[in-house]
């Protein structure tokens, strides 16, 4: 970007008499042509911050003059000071109408802060005073360019193609670069994509600078809501609405997330009372508010499995937990209920497979050390559940009577087979070690392990399976 050129002549700002009222219009016009002349030298060196305080020192000495606030503006959109540039170019604009740089220099400081069509306008008045300048023309393409990205994001959000969306905002911000509403829209793209920290760092870089910036907020709880962070998401709504009353993708994400809770909670309330067709309805009305918010909805096809095994509808059940899986593939409780299911239907396989996911997924040996006795008790009852799933596939003549749909409880097909056994073959093949053995570590020191009696089974120290009623 260029300023007029002016013989440097280097002179300290300090010069500039206290009492400036006391010089004549003359003197005060060669000042202001000398500091003008510095600043210029200074903008040559990219040293923009000197050379926009020497403009400044110039617009006090003459402040009609368009030229002083043209170079002004330069220098701070050069320092990314768009908005403070924007004026000085209206100011230069308003001295002198004809003045070409100054509406040019409106224009670029439209488009940096997102406000195409202002730019445009500008871009058309610099062609009316000069048809043949080719960096107006120039300007006013790319402009355009970014209306139409922005009316192609416009119909993305509406039509829920966020990827779409997320694509034209990255080119819109390449033309704005100054621009916080393609920046919100562009994390509000990202959380709807469900790249939550992405969005919250785009958003937290906007609260950085402007610490109550609403849309930021918003964004910032759209991901908390949708992370499952219910009481943080609510609080960020709250304040939303408080800066901002009408702000309505806030307000409706908040009726919704309120709705959405009240469903949940109202469906555990009926499921611990025992109304089991109650709990089911109200588990279903809750899956049909927010098809975004996966974890909560991981949560409520889980919820919905244990309602239809109270309801003998196991099948059904099955379906609700791979739908919780599908939805957040670390989900433990998930995986464990169905792995019931498949047991109490005999799909034995599939309920190996379960239990080894869980295995896999639980890698946090150490949780084990402050397990109390009906923690215990618990996971020797998965343990003794993954082993008569084991005990089944592992032995040929159970299989195959499975496989034929006898009852292998029946004659023929009983086989006492330890789970322990079992386990250490599956686990440690011939060297494998033996269950009542293991001992966790802990980040103290100290180790827990499970026992078993004479004769018993083997519990599953190492692994910890922390699954809890809804």
């Amino acid at each position: 970007m260029e300023v007029d050129e002016v013989p440097p002549i280097i002179d300290d700002c300090d010069t500039i008499p206290a009492k400036k009222q006391a010089l004549s219009k003359e003197q005060k016009q060669t000042l202001a042509e000398e500091k003008k002349a510095q600043g210029n030298e200074y903008y040559k060196r990219k040293e923009y911050k000197l050379a926009c305080d020497l403009y400044s020192h110039a617009i006090d000495m003459c402040p009609e003059c368009a030229a002083l606030y043209g170079n002004r503006c330069a220098a701070k959109m050069m320092l990314n000071r768009y908005e403070e540039a924007l004026q000085d170019a209206r100011q230069s604009t308003k001295l002198d109408q004809t003045f070409v740089k100054g509406h040019l220099r409106e224009g670029k400081c439209h488009l940096a802060l997102g406000n195409a069509n202002a730019a445009v306008r500008s871009y058309t008045i610099v062609l009316q005073l000069d048809q043949n300048n080719q960096e107006a023309k120039k300007e006013a393409e790319v402009a355009q360019n970014s209306q139409k990205y922005e009316t192609e994001a416009d119909s993305d959000f509406d039509k829920k193609d966020y990827r779409k969306a997320l694509y034209c905002m990255d080119r819109c911000i390449n033309l704005s670069p100054a621009c916080l509403k393609y920046k919100i829209r562009r994390a509000e793209a990202l959380a709807l994509l469900k790249r939550y920290q992405e969005a919250q760092e785009q958003a937290n870089d906007i609260l950085q600078r402007e610490r109550m910036n609403a849309d930021a907020l918003y964004v910032r709880g759209l991901c908390l809501y949708y992370q499952g962070n219910v009481d943080k998401a609510f609080q960020h709504f709250q304040q939303v609405l408080k800066l901002a009353p009408d702000h309505d993708k806030a307000r409706h994400v908040y009726k919704k997330a309120k709705l959405l809770t009240t469903k949940k909670q109202e469906g555990n309330e009926k499921f611990r009372c025992g109304l089991w067709q109650s709990a089911y309805d109200l588990y279903t009305e809750a899956l049909n508010i927010d098809s975004h918010n996966i974890f909560t909805n991981s949560k409520l096809y889980c919820n919905r499995a244990n309602v239809s095994t109270k309801l003998k509808k196991l099948d059904e059940a099955i379906e609700d937990c791979t739908k919780a899986i599908a939805l957040d593939n670390n989900y433990q409780k998930a995986f464990h209920r169905r792995a019931k299911c498949y047991m109490e239907t005999e799909k034995y396989e599939e309920a190996v497979r379960d239990y080894e996911a869980i295995l896999k997924r639980d890698t946090t040996h150490d949780r084990h050390c402050n397990a109390t006795e009906e923690d215990k008790k618990q996971e020797e009852i998965k343990f003794k559940e993954c082993g008569e799933a084991y005990s089944v596939l592992s032995d040929s003549h159970k299989k195959e009577c499975y496989d034929n749909g006898q009852d292998l409880d029946g004659g023929g097909c009983g086989m006492d087979i330890d789970p322990d056994t079992i386990f250490r073959s599956f686990f440690g093949g011939a060297g494998g070690f033996p269950f009542s053995d293991f001992e966790a570590p802990s980040s103290g020191g100290h180790g827990y392990h499970y026992g078993h009696p004479p004769g018993g089974h083997g519990g599953f120290p190492g692994y910890a399976f922390n699954f809890q009623n809804i």
